[in-house]
């Protein structure tokens, strides 16, 4: 089965995880401009760097 395209043309078996490092950089970023504790949740989850979503 070939690798699934997203809409730039790259195939999702060519994108590498994210490091641990720059993972938790983006959650504090994320935390520090988000409103409330559920737009923060909602943000990380659609980034897929929320807790929990690491499974390694």
């Amino acid at each position: 089965m070939a690798a699934k395209s997203s809409a730039n043309g790259i195939a999702d078996d060519d994108l590498e995880p994210l490091a641990d490092e720059t993972a938790r950089q983006a959650q504090r970023v994320v935390a520090a401009y988000a409103a409330d504790a559920d737009e923060c949740r909602m943000l990380l989850s659609m980034l897929g760097i929320g807790p929990g979503a690491r499974t390694e």
